[in-house]
């Protein structure tokens, strides 16, 4: 497995990061124990970067897995929402309380898309950079599925770390084109930014093809890290193989590409509309159905994030 400083930072990772999502209760929803056996065995293949959220509610997932591995041994990512400083602490003591540890590797600002909105978090952008000097975040980044969110990191001066969508056909990119988000990437790496990319495989609408998927964002010079959904020891064996340059069985192959996940919306939806306003790719809407309004997704705009399921008061959406 390829190791990896992400930019300035002091990190060291894997070419191939855990993104925890689809273990999460927003998709998968493995036990703790099923949780801890999965990153167990990822570890145990050379992996010891792990992507996670406050939004995706599974820190209780990957305590148990860092204690028993070490947790000097493993990067955590991890990010929220904050825009405060009330808020930044709260997701702070949320994150270190809930994977029980002392530190946090890197912290980003979840979603970020220009400089309007990098300043519209300042005050949340101050209290982790305190944070930082006193040890208690060791990076600083934001993720981002704009052009534009990549393009305000390069030029802010104190992001360490970019965790930006890339793959070859530029799906889940909001205002631009892969070109475009690969120009940005390079301004930002010129500035020695660390770049950890997302969905790889378009949030699993290019499975079919996903040796191109993986080829492409594997032979970007500018990416440090790839974060990966993996919800099987079968996917850590096989994405682990990959990154280490091993080759993959016909077998294997052919159970991958037969793969599929969808997001699925229960007959008792509402249409409250909530899944609507929160959905970035605008992937969702609201349309008549047997009298009733209801949500319908695009599947050709989903990037099957599962975030929407979050604001469902119902428990409606589900990524399967």
């Amino acid at each position: 497995m390829e190791y990896n400083r992400l930019g300035k930072s002091e990190l060291k990772v894997s070419k191939l990061c855990f993104g925890s999502l689809t273990m999460s209760p927003l998709q998968r929803n493995l036990s703790p124990k099923e949780g801890e056996a999965l990153l167990l065995h990822a570890f145990d293949h050379g992996v010891n970067f792990i992507d996670t959220a406050s939004l995706y509610g599974n820190y209780h997932q990957i305590k148990g897995a860092l204690k028993q591995w070490g947790r000097h041994k493993i990067n955590i990512a991890t990010k929220s929402y904050a825009y405060s400083e009330d808020t930044a602490k709260d997701s702070l003591e949320e994150a270190l309380t809930g994977l029980e540890t002392d530190y946090i590797d890197l912290f980003m600002l979840h979603e970020q898309e220009s400089e309007h909105t990098l300043r519209g978090h300042g005050e949340a952008i101050d209290f982790f950079l305190r944070k930082k000097k006193e040890g208690v975040i060791k990076s600083f980044g934001i993720s981002t599925h704009f052009v534009s969110g990549v393009q305000a990191a390069a030029e802010h001066g104190a992001v360490d770390v970019v965790h930006p969508i890339v793959n070859y056909q530029g799906l889940g990119i909001v205002d631009g084109d892969i070109r475009e988000m690969l120009q940005a990437i390079h301004r930002a790496k010129e500035k020695d930014i660390g770049i950890f990319a997302m969905k790889p495989l378009g949030g699993g609408h290019l499975l079919s093809d996903f040796q191109k998927g993986f080829d492409y964002v594997l032979n970007l010079p500018d990416i440090d890290a790839v974060a990966v959904g993996m919800q099987t020891k079968e996917e850590v064996e096989v994405n682990a193989g990959i990154f280490s340059n091993r080759e993959i069985s016909r077998d294997t192959i052919k159970k991958i590409k037969a793969q599929t996940r969808t997001l699925q919306i229960a007959d008792w939806c509402r249409g409250c509309g909530l899944c609507v306003q929160r959905c970035n790719m605008k992937a969702l809407s609201l349309q008549e159905k047997a009298g009733a309004k209801v949500a319908v997704v695009d599947p050709e705009r989903c990037v099957l994030c599962g975030y929407c399921g979050k604001v469902c008061p119902d428990f409606c959406i589900k990524v399967i």
